[in-house]
């Protein structure tokens, strides 16, 4: 293994699950303070800004540190070519990344300001995401002329993202012996027609500058019933809504309440906006030219919008494979970490 995926194995073996990532702040702050000034290095609870903007043009490199529950994949092993482990691709190779060209005095004494941030609990509840806090506390990040979040995207630009909902949509009943349900209303039964026709829905297509982002609604969760004998008097679905960055928040729980209008009751229980894409901007030109991959909608919600909504242009491009983010057997190629170092180290020293 070469340093970096040195890097990588010391990351997944410190544990930083959502809540938990104390530890592993405190690590890196260590680790880069030999490189930085003592100024230089920003701790927000559990989150960390390393740089400062002196005057250079700045772009700003961001990875969340915290990682979903272990499934007994909390140590990092190599076989075949790839790292093994939990976050190795969500998204501690691009965390792997971002500390070796912040490390690299070439990168930080180039063209660039260049500053890294490091935040906590993007994994768990958006109103609970520490990219917030970073945001509002400092300031001087909105002035980057670009910054780039190193979500998995299989080494690929991917500009933009879906916003997301979550909502209970619930239907109610009334409970009696099942042995004469005639006598009630089955609640889990009433929701079968929607339950069908989501199962039937077709994603819609939606094309922005050129890139094809996809609205879904999905049944992720599902809660019902009181014993083996009662008709459910109640039933609740979770349904999770991707949405372009064509619609506002308000405009996209607006569709989800048309989707679901024959629920008696529609709770929001939590909404992020889309993520949207930048356009004319030469640095996002550049860095294409360099990648060279594929230039994609980014499918999922990450923290683009996050930046965007407040004005900072923001793209994805990271070293992680999608189809590997949660996955028990989670996992990522070494030669992504390279070719993610080679082509962020170009950029920002050339």
């Amino acid at each position: 293994m070469n340093a970096v995926h040195e890097t990588l194995e010391w990351l997944v073996n410190t544990p930083s699950v959502t809540g938990n990532e104390g530890r592993i702040a405190t690590a890196i702050a260590q680790r880069l303070l030999p490189h930085w000034s003592m100024q230089s290095v920003t701790r927000i609870g559990n989150s960390l800004v390393v740089g400062e903007p002196s005057g250079r043009p700045m772009i700003a490199l961001y990875g969340h540190t915290d990682t979903v529950p272990e499934q007994n994949n909390g140590t990092a092993r190599v076989a075949d070519g790839r790292m093994h482990g939990l976050g190795t691709s969500d998204m501690k190779a691009g965390l792997a990344v971002m500390i070796h060209l912040l490390e690299d005095d070439k990168v930080r004494n180039g063209a660039y300001d260049v500053v890294g941030v490091f935040y906590d609990k993007e994994e768990g509840p958006a109103d609970e995401n520490g990219l917030e806090e970073v945001l509002d506390r400092v300031e001087w990040l909105s002035g980057a002329q670009l910054s780039i979040v190193m979500e998995p995207t299989d080494l690929n630009i991917e500009l933009g993202c879906n916003g997301a909902l979550n909502a209970d949509v619930i239907f109610s009943g009334r409970s009696a012996h099942s042995a004469r349900p005639w006598l009630g209303e089955n609640a889990v039964t009433k929701a079968g027609n929607l339950l069908a026709k989501l199962h039937t829905m077709e994603p819609d297509l939606v094309t922005i500058e050129g890139l094809e982002f996809r609205e879904v609604f999905a049944v992720t969760r599902a809660n019902g019933g009181i014993a083996n004998n009662v008709i459910p008097p109640r039933f609740v679905i979770n349904v999770n809504h991707r949405f372009p960055p064509v619609y506002s928040l308000e405009e996209a729980e607006a569709r989800l309440r048309a989707v679901a209008a024959e629920a008696d009751e529609i709770v929001i229980r939590d909404r992020a906006p889309a993520g949207t894409v930048p356009a004319g901007n030469d640095l996002v030109l550049r860095l294409e030219s360099i990648a060279g991959g594929d230039r994609k909608a980014k499918q999922g919600w990450t923290d683009v919008a996050r930046l965007t909504a407040r004005g900072i242009p923001a793209v994805n491009y990271g070293p992680g494979e999608v189809a590997q983010a949660h996955q028990v057997a989670e996992s990522v190629p070494l030669e992504n970490l390279d070719r993610s170092l080679e082509v962020l180290g170009e950029f920002l020293r050339r």
